[in-house]
């Protein structure tokens, strides 16, 4: 349950004048064709009574009542209240028919049903607002849909009070019972029994009386007026119309919480509330949208039939039945069932809004938007007939067949329309008729309306002619989507792909026609697996129709390829690929656009697969093709040279690949601006291969370029916008500036999570991502935490074999690594490893890449022979496909040299060492070399960068070898403070620095230093990771060597039991 209110009230206590006042209800409860207009004018005074008794009146004048010691006098008395003098003019006794009406009224107002349950907040608000003091009227509206429960929660307000001196009910259904109402106020204060006289009498007791107007519901009555006309009295309006806000205060009344709902069933079924009954019901009030009129209805039914446990299976077969159905006994005066209840709104609206309301249950319920219409109608209208409408050609679009004259597209959307354009005033007319009896809801800040569930269901089931209306919806729907660019698909796909969800599965049996868009929608979404389904459908159905090599089948062929990619089908995307490119060959010939793009798609085929040799020859023959016939500056030959260079860029061939790109992005400039999204991806290409190459400012500069850019023109929240914050995140990664890349990923997460949710393969990528800087920021337990649901949701949503699916898995792996938990590691690596090359071959650079970290497994468990059996094989292949300056290829050189020298194979541990030319190397720079590097660090990159770090270390060590003890420690005090400040103390490169001044420490015989910073540095390892851990073990060796300095050897043989080896 939610509610809003429009304005804040102050806390103060309600009144307590006139405690215990009569309850005056003057409600008429006949339906308006039963009512009958009262006289306008009461007996002349002088006329006998029934028994002929003549009757005098006094005439006289007297003061205002007096304030507090005042006394009233012949002109007023002193202090008053503000009523003035009082003029008790002459009445005649009521009749006797009136008096008996005043009794009748009286004898039959309805409290607050007497199981009432909930809607605290609701009744606080009020409550509040009531207490204020204030010297103008006070008005209140409830206002929300018919059932919601309004008129129970305004009793049970009055019921509750006892701040008002007299209270009034006014059934507000129609102007007939208002006037009828408002006379017999008249009548019981025996003033006469005018609407007037009614009024007068309100507006001239200034006393805080309550006047309830239940149930104004219709838009065209003006209740305004009936209000009376002072600044005194308080009033409470309920009412489905919404507009009736502009008259006060007011509150929207929504769904009840769970635990009221619940509870309100229980009593009305007359069941104990115990454990299991609670359960059973929390089912069925979830069912019921926790609307309380269906509630009760449910509640009567099962107390009459005595189960609860069937009540869902007999509610779900039978619901229109059960929400039509007047139960026996009640608790409560209302009558109304609640398909009456929304029946007798419906019946009141014009044939555009009912129409409106009936196509829309086609839909989703919630983000309901007028383009959906608008878009559609521009199309549809254009068509002279429907049986001319042949998106596809196919067989079933047949005339006459799809369409009768209850559910007309043209006819419908004709509405909308003026001078043969988009009308929007009369759709926000039309819906304004459906939100004045709360049938919809609008929601101006995402600008489209939903419909209660219950609502939405029975505007479904109350159809003659469902089928009638599916295809509308189908023909409306379908059209709206081919009316989007390719462009805005992606995001246009956000708000749609609930409709079409919805609507698949609402009218499976629909015409297919429109299927190839809503497998757009689905592509866009992300949700491949239903666009398969769809996709897979229509190519059958084509084949049947025209054949293998008719166009249409051959590009069905092709989106379905495509598909397969993105659910990482790679192989059987490989196989339609082919039979795609040879067909377009065969009708097209070589040169042609489509042939050529389908060229392209199987080179990008060719590099998910790593078989990125075969990747490159297909776009240096397109790029050949391309610039023969279109020259060196046409737009499709930039796109050619950007995948060639994301090619490149796999091979490892950096330099290339930022050739290939500056000329792209040269290209670019020239068909669009800076400001283009396209040539913002180039932008974003080119700062990824700058991350290769390790120019990371250049890179950082360019990807904060695109953000600006996108943040300036698409704002914050927009998809590609978050694209762009999450590219600079990973720069900041390679940074190792962890702290922003995770302030970045954060934002990108939440937005990610409220615009898609929480399946969305880019959520969960978002997610992946977060959980990497988690681990770099030693954060273990929370990136753990992220990465298993992160491999849970993958492996629901994407089997487990995707590579999407195995990328989380060694994800997880390598954060088990980091906690020291090896054995969970390799089980997730082995895992991977047989799946990957199951999928994509032994050569393959993730399978290669699997093959290294299962090998750093086995080296960090001190397993080297099993390390050196992995890594020798990844190795050759990486020479083989990469060449030895490939990154990945220079990682498992250094990781096959370290497991060399432990295994004592120092001839071919020198060997490889040859071929390392990343860190390890500078064990062999000289001292001038590294103080160079470290100066030009420190110049370009700033002190806070890194590598500028790295090199200092490497500095430093260098210093340390040479003896240079001081020196040494000079730079390691800087280089711990500056990881203190980035990282934290407990990051792991942090605790990596303390190691290596306490080493620096040790040197210098300064033990004691050194044992209290080599125990600092053991005692945050041991709570980051385990024990087991490599630089747990690494700071163990060293400070049993330290206490073997100081003579503490009972302290280094304990701790000596930790050591592996």
């Amino acid at each position: 349950m939610s509610f809003t209110s429009a304005s804040n009230v102050g806390p103060s206590q309600p009144s307590r004048k006139g405690g215990g006042a009569q309850w005056n209800p003057f409600k008429s409860w006949s339906s308006k064709s039963e009512s009958k207009p009262a006289s306008s004018r009461p007996e002349e005074a002088g006329l006998g009574s029934a028994t002929g008794v003549v009757n005098s009146y006094n005439y006289y004048i007297s003061g205002g009542r007096g304030g507090s010691g005042g006394l009233g006098g012949l002109f007023g008395g002193r202090g008053g209240t503000g009523e003035g003098p009082i003029i008790q003019l002459p009445q005649p006794p009521p009749s006797a028919a009136i008096v008996q009406a005043s009794q009748v009224y009286l004898n039959h107002c309805p409290p607050a049903s007497s199981i009432f349950q909930g809607r605290q907040a609701i009744l606080e608000a009020m409550h509040q607002f009531f207490a204020q003091a204030t010297q103008k009227q006070k008005i209140y509206v409830l206002y929300g849909l018919g059932g919601i429960g309004k008129t129970q929660i305004a009793l049970k307000f009055i019921q509750d009070s006892n701040c008002f001196t007299e209270k009034f009910l006014v059934d507000a259904s129609s102007t007939e019972s208002i006037e009828t109402g408002l006379k017999s106020t008249a009548a019981a204060k025996e003033i006469r029994n005018s609407l007037q006289d009614a009024s007068t009498w309100l507006a001239g007791k200034h006393a805080d009386w309550l006047v309830f107007f239940d149930n104004a519901d219709d838009p065209e009555m003006n209740l305004q007026k009936f209000l009376p006309k002072c600044t005194h009295g308080n009033i409470i309006i309920t009412t489905r119309n919404p507009d009736l806000r502009v008259y006060g205060e007011h509150l929207h009344v929504s769904d009840m919480e769970e635990p009221d709902a619940v509870a309100l069933l229980l009593q009305r079924a007359c069941l104990q509330p115990s454990t299991a009954n609670k359960c059973l019901a929390a089912e069925i009030v979830k069912e019921l949208a926790y609307l309380p009129l269906a509630i009760i209805q449910a509640g009567a039914f099962i107390s009459e039939s005595g189960s609860l446990s069937t009540f869902l299976g007999l509610y779900q077969k039978n619901w229109t039945k059960l929400l039509q159905r007047k139960p026996g006994q009640g608790h409560d005066n209302y009558t109304r069932t609640v398909y009456t209840t929304w029946q007798m709104s419906f019946d009141k609206l014009s044939k555009p809004a009912a129409t409106l309301l009936l196509l829309c249950s086609f839909l989703h319920r919630e983000g309901i938007t007028e383009d959906i219409f608008s878009r559609a109608a521009n199309r549809i209208l254009e068509e002279p007939t429907l049986a001319q409408f042949k998106p596809h050609r196919l067989a079933s679009d047949s005339p006459g067949l799809l369409y009768n004259k209850k559910a007309d597209p043209h006819k419908f959307l004709s509405h909308f329309m003026v001078a043969g354009e988009w009308n929007s005033f009369r759709f926000v007319e039309i819906t304004n008729k459906l939100k004045a009896y709360s049938l919809i809801n609008f929601d101006p800040e995402r600008k489209s309306f939903s419909i209660h569930p219950l609502v939405h269901s029975w505007s479904r089931m109350i159809l003659e002619n469902p089928e009638s209306y599916a295809k509308c919806m189908n023909h409306i729907l379908g059209t709206s989507i081919m009316q989007i660019p390719n462009k805005d698909m992606k995001l246009a796909s956000l708000s749609l792909i609930s409709h079409v969800q919805f609507f698949m599965q609402a009218a499976p049996d629909a015409d297919d026609k429109f299927h190839e868009y809503y497998a757009n929608v689905y592509c866009e979404a992300g949700q491949y697996t239903n666009a398969v389904k769809l996709q897979v459908t229509l190519l059958e159905k084509l084949r049947k129709l025209f054949g293998d090599n008719h166009l249409d089948t051959v590009c069905a062929m092709h989106r379905l390829a495509m598909t397969y990619c993105e659910l990482g089908r790679f192989e059987d995307a490989k196989a339609l690929q082919v039979v795609v490119l040879k067909k377009h060959r065969k009708l097209l010939g070589d040169v042609h656009f489509n042939t050529l793009m389908a060229m392209n798609n199987l080179a990008n085929i060719y590099h998910s697969l790593g078989q990125y040799k075969e990747a490159q020859k297909l776009q240096v023959y397109v790029l050949e093709i391309q610039r023969k016939f279109s020259g060196n500056d046409h737009y499709n030959i930039s796109r050619t040279m950007n995948n060639l260079a994301i090619t490149y860029d796999s091979l490892g061939q950096y330099k290339e690949a930022q050739k290939l790109q500056l000329d792209v992005l040269e290209m670019q400039r020239k068909f669009h601006s800076n400001d283009h999204l396209e040539t913002g991806d180039v932008m974003n290409n080119l700062a990824n291969t700058y991350d290769n190459l390790g120019q990371f400012k250049e890179a950082e500069k360019l990807k904060v370029l695109v953000l600006e850019q996108r943040r300036k023109f698409l704002g914050n929240d927009h998809l590609y916008t978050l694209q762009a914050m999450q590219n600079l995140a990973l720069t900041y990664y390679r940074l190792n500036q962890f702290g922003k890349a995770e302030m970045l990923q954060v934002v990108v997460l939440e937005k990610q999570r409220e615009l898609l949710g929480d399946d969305h393969p880019k959520t969960l990528s978002a997610m992946n991502n977060l959980a990497y800087t988690y681990g770099k920021l030693s954060q273990l337990q929370a990136a753990e935490q992220l990465s298993l649901v992160v491999l849970k949701k993958r492996k629901k949503l994407l089997g487990d074999e995707h590579q999407h699916t195995l990328n989380a898995m060694q994800n997880l792996a390598s954060i088990y690594i980091s906690l020291g938990q090896f054995e969970e590691a390799e089980k997730l690596q082995v895992l991977v490893l047989e799946k990957r090359t199951k999928l994509l071959g032994d050569d393959h650079l993730e399978t290669l890449v699997t093959m290294n970290n299962l090998g750093w497994t086995y080296y960090c468990q001190h397993r080297f022979v099993k390390a050196e059996e992995i890594l020798a094989p990844a190795l050759d292949k990486l020479r083989s496909l990469f060449g030895d300056d490939h990154p990945d290829t220079q990682r498992v050189l250094q990781n096959l040299v370290w497991t060399y020298q432990r295994l004592t194979k120092w001839k071919e541990a020198a060997e490889l060492e040859e071929l390392i030319h990343n860190d390890a190397s500078k064990q062999e720079q000289s001292l001038e070399e590294l103080e160079d590097e470290v100066k030009a660090g420190r110049e370009f990159l700033g002190d806070d960068n890194f590598q500028t770090l790295r090199a200092m270390q490497w500095l430093a060590n260098k210093y340390r070898d040479l003896g240079q003890f001081e020196e040494a420690e000079k730079l390691e005090v800087v280089v711990l403070e500056k990881w203190r400040k980035l990282l934290g103390d407990d990051h792991l490169d942090t605790l990596l620095a303390m190691n290596n001044l306490g080493y620096t420490y040790y040197c210098q015989s300064r033990f004691v230093e050194a044992e209290g910073i080599f125990l600092a540095t053991l005692d945050k390892l041991r709570q980051l990771v385990s024990d087991n851990h490599p630089d747990t073990q690494r700071i163990l060796k060293n400070l049993v060597a330290t206490y073997c300095e100081l003579n503490k050897w009972a302290e280094a043989v304990e701790l000596t039991k930790l050591i592996r080896n």
